[in-house]
């Protein structure tokens, strides 16, 4: 399903469309609704683009959570360790 965003919106936050999908992009990332592929999909940029696009917000490029752990603590035991 498309997103509309009227042009009036866009022109008002001073936004081209390109940059309000990154903009968006990067928020439901760092909100963990979209993975790293998934939000660098939406933003139609590279993954790297997308780190620079994170890191010049001043949004982690990573979550350290439990569950982030577990993922850690798994991957682990499937090498052997």
């Amino acid at each position: 399903m498309p997103v509309t965003v009227p042009d009036q919106l866009l022109s008002e936050a001073a936004l081209t469309e390109a940059e309000a999908t990154l903009e968006i992009a990067c928020r439901l990332y760092d909100a963990g609704q979209l993975t790293m592929p998934q939000a660098t999909r939406w933003a139609g940029i590279s993954r790297v683009e997308f780190e620079d696009a994170l890191l010049e917000r001043h949004l982690p490029l990573v979550r350290i959570d439990d569950s982030y752990w577990q993922q850690e603590i798994e991957a682990l035991e499937r090498l052997g360790f």
